[in-house]
């Protein structure tokens, strides 16, 4: 079976969030996203501390439609540098894990 990696990432608005969300699952590049409620984000970036609402997602894809979702939000995300970071997912229901790789898998 394919290793499942657990993906997160934050989007500035629901809009741009849906819309990666969804090129994931149809292009089978993810099994599921789940976007999740904004949150507060605290980070520094160019030297300054920000402050930002944003979007989480989680994305639940396998180790080798990695890269292909690593070039889909470097070309949907609209931040500069994108927050893209695999778990991978050592445990979990076989069947989930199996149902994760067969949507993952190119048609």
């Amino acid at each position: 079976m394919s290793e499942v990696l657990l993906l997160l990432s934050n989007l500035p608005d629901e809009a741009s969030a849906g819309v990666l969300a969804a090129h994931l699952v149809e292009h089978r590049l993810a099994a599921c996203v789940n976007q999740l409620a904004p949150c507060r984000s605290v980070y520094r970036w160019q030297g300054q501390v920000e402050q930002a609402s944003e979007i989480p997602l989680l994305i639940k894809t396998t180790r080798e439609r990695y890269a292909a979702v690593e070039a889909a939000v470097r070309e949907l995300h609209p931040y500069d540098v994108p927050e893209l970071i695999a778990v991978p997912i050592e445990l979990g229901l076989s069947a989930y894990l199996s149902w994760v790789a067969q949507e993952c898998t190119p048609e």
